[in-house]
Formats: structure tokens, C-alpha cells, sequence
């Protein structure tokens, strides 16, 4: 069964997560800016790249190479399109993360922002053993309030059909998942959207 996100125009979604009420497209690229920096990295993997997003933060010559992985393909393009200055580093992969036929290349760092919400702990343990990263640095969302786990929008119909893979994670349980796949936790930063939820930042180190 084809992935609702594949059904999801690109337009939309940003122009939801950059609204005034939401705001998560303004956090998340703040928030990536760090991010990149979470370990020494010369290959980093961004799972569910969308746009590309944040992109605009890397720095010439700080990655050899930076895999961006989504399973919509117009995503995709658009990143490639924007960023003409991450030619030759920037790579960006059409994989459906939910599927186990799916094969990750390996990564020193990855970085995982609202896409743990779409595939599940088994999925994005997965991912991880597969890419052997020294860290994962991933935002997950609070929801603080009463209300749908998407902000209501104009653009909300954009995804009524996530539902059907939607998932609610959970902090706790998210460290359970990485203990048991080698990591122990490392950084972790709240940042409050105007909404009543927030982004939820949690870094995980690899065991030695």
C-alpha cells in the first residue's frame, strides 16, 4: 500500500509547519543547526529530509557526505533543487522506512526530526543498527493540550490520510528502544511551541 506521505504536497506541509500558530518549520531549523555538530561526523544520514529543511546550515567542508532520506520523491527533488551548493555532498535517497526491505547506508551521525512518529520504535531501531551511527540526535513532539496531534491549520486535509501510520511517541519508551540498540542517552532540550506542544530534543551516544 503506497505511503500517505507520498500523497502530501510539499507546499503544504511547509506551509503549515511555518504558520504563525505552528512554527515547527522556524524550530526545527534552529534546532538542526546544533544538531550537526552532536559528534565529530564526516557521513550524516537525515531521516525524513522532506524540503530539506535546516540544510542551510551545513557548512562548506564540514561533511563528506549527507544522505537525505524521504519516501516522497518530490521531496526529494526539491531538496536537491535548493541546495545547488551541496553538490557532490549532498545525496538524498527514496526509501520507505516502514518497509523491511528498506537498506541504509552507514553514517557517523543521524539525524531524525518528527519522522519516529511515522514509522514506529521497531522501524527506527532498525534504521539504526543498520546505519551503526556513533550518535542519534532526533526531535520528537509533546503534545501538552488538549487537541489533534496535527495543529489546526488551512492546510490541515493536506494529512488527513497520516493517520494511518501515525503513532504516538513516547520519551521514556524511546530510551528503552536505544538502550536495548547500544546507546545511552546524552543531550536532551525542550523547545515550547505557541501551539501549547513542544519539540523535544534527545541525543543518544553510542556505547563503547
Amino acid at each position: 500500500m503506497k505511503n500517505p506521505w507520498e500523497s502530501v504536497p510539499l507546499g503544504d506541509y511547509e506551509n503549515h509547519m511555518k504558520l504563525g500558530s505552528v512554527m515547527q518549520l522556524q524550530a526545527l531549523s534552529e534546532m538542526m543547526k546544533d544538531q550537526f555538530s552532536a559528534c565529530p561526523a564526516a557521513r550524516v544520514l537525515i531521516l525524513g529530509i522532506a524540503g530539506g529543511n535546516g540544510l542551510e546550515h551545513v557548512r562548506p567542508g564540514q561533511f563528506e557526505t549527507v544522505y537525505g532520506v524521504d519516501v516522497n520523491a518530490s521531496y526529494l527533488e526539491a531538496a536537491s533543487a535548493r541546495y545547488p551548493g551541496l553538490e557532490g555532498v549532498l545525496e538524498c535517497l527514496r526509501a520507505d522506512l516502514r518497509e523491511d526491505s528498506c537498506r541504509l547506508p552507514e553514517a557517523d551521525l543521524v539525524i531524525a526530526n518528527l519522522i519516529i512518529e511515522y514509522i514506529g520504535y521497531r522501524c527506527f531501531e532498525k534504521a539504526i543498527r543498520q546505519t551503526g551511527p556513533r550518535a542519534v540526535s532526533c526531535v520528537i513532539q509533546i503534545n501538552r493540550e488538549e487537541g489533534g496531534w496535527v495543529s489546526d491549520s488551512p492546510y490541515l486535509h493536506a494529512f488527513d490520510g497520516l493517520e494511518r501510520v501515525h503513532c504516538r511517541i513516547d520519551a521514556a519508551e524511546l530510551e528503552q528502544v536505544m538502550r536495548k540498540a547500544g546507546y545511552r542517552k546524552g543531550k536532551t532540550l525542550e523547545r515550547a511551541l505557541p501551539n501549547g506542544k513542544a519539540l523535544l530534543r534527545m541525543d543518544f551516544l553510542r556505547n563503547r
